[in-house]
């Protein structure tokens, strides 16, 4: 059977996407799902610790949110632009987003921040992105702390009094331009028990495009295109990834973005886990055979999305699709700021 967009469509009211996060991180709720038998259980995130055991690794993606939106006015005319700023590319140079796009020509110069910072457009792209070139006095990171916004997704219409609650609390390596969300339910006492317990706490990066937030606009899975991302595993990591699964251990990994950063790695090595560092546009959807992973958190995510469709891949699309459903019947809060879910491992 030939899997089309369509399929991974589902209801979703709007009350359920969540505008804030939760006073604590580790309270909110957690559906674990069986993707063996398609069994859901109604749990809290604290309990994740249950479905860990010693020996056991946990793959965090430790990148960090750049506060990647800034607002600007044209030299020339005063008018306002935003620009968001993607990846650097090389020196000043950043591949953006600006809006309105049409007022940024190749040439335009941009202030932003009274003279502190300035740019200029040095080539137009499609769907609104410019190469843009920043020149200023100091550190680049200090002034875009002191300028720029959090990137926060376009279905969060609140305003984030705390920015700090849009990075996980292991966030370090500068990168991204959305976090990775799965990540956000850990605090540091958390992650001591679970150390305490006998998990060895693994970090991987890989720097989050927006892509992740775009639409499948295609009918067939095959047609889509990934947006590429920057990944990197150290050979420390890739050691004690190697030590937990040669003693048995299994592979849990947070969020899609470990998980594209394992597979992209044992797809790239024959199943085998090696230090690596790269871009990545690898697309996981129904069909695809799990090379590293035994087990995840995640969010819940959007309909008809490549997040759905991964989570999928791993446990059966009817089984995601029916535990989506109960989430909905049962109120849970959807997507960055939203409630978890953990995927346990398959049976061999």
């Amino acid at each position: 059977m030939t899997l089309t967009t369509e399929d991974f469509d589902f209801y979703l009211p709007d009350e359920l996407i969540a505008q804030t996060p939760l006073e604590n991180r580790d309270q909110s709720r957690m559906l674990v799902l069986d993707p063996n038998t398609g069994a859901v259980e109604d749990k809290h995130f604290y309990d994740i610790i249950d479905e860990l055991n010693p020996g056991d690794a946990l793959v965090m993606n430790d990148t960090r949110v750049l506060p990647a939106r800034l607002h600007g006015v044209k030299t020339e005319t005063g008018g306002h632009l935003e620009v968001l700023l993607l990846h650097n590319t090389e020196g000043n140079v950043w591949e953006t987003l600006v809006k309105p796009a049409r007022r940024a020509k190749v040439g335009t110069k941009i202030d932003f921040g009274d003279g502190l910072l300035q740019a200029t457009v040095v080539e137009e792209l499609e769907h609104g992105g410019r190469m843009i070139e920043f020149s200023y006095d100091g550190v680049f990171l200090e002034i875009l702390e002191q300028l720029g916004e959090m990137p926060l997704p376009p279905y969060i219409k609140e305003r984030l009094e705390e920015q700090d609650r849009y990075q996980t609390v292991y966030a370090k390596e500068n990168g991204s331009a959305a976090a990775p969300t799965a990540g956000l339910h850990y605090t540091p006492e958390l992650m001591q028990k679970i150390e305490e317990k006998g998990v060895k706490i693994v970090y991987v990066t890989l720097h989050v495009g927006l892509g992740t937030f775009r639409p499948v606009s295609v009918d067939q899975l095959e047609d889509h295109e990934m947006h590429s991302e920057f990944y990197r595993l150290t050979p420390e990591a890739a050691q004690t990834l190697n030590e937990v699964r040669d003693a048995g251990g299994k592979i849990v990994a947070v969020g899609t973005t470990s998980i594209r950063t394992l597979e992209t790695i044992g797809t790239k090595f024959n199943g085998e886990i090696k230090p690596d560092s790269g871009w990545t546009n690898i697309f996981i959807y129904p069909g695809y055979e799990f090379k590293v992973v035994d087990a995840f958190n995640t969010n819940f995510h959007l309909p008809k999305s490549t997040l759905v469709m991964l989570v999928s891949a791993f446990a059966g699309r009817e089984n995601v699709l029916h535990a989506y459903q109960h989430a909905v019947e049962e109120g849970y809060r959807f997507f960055s700021f939203g409630d978890a879910m953990f995927v346990r491992p398959k049976k061999k």
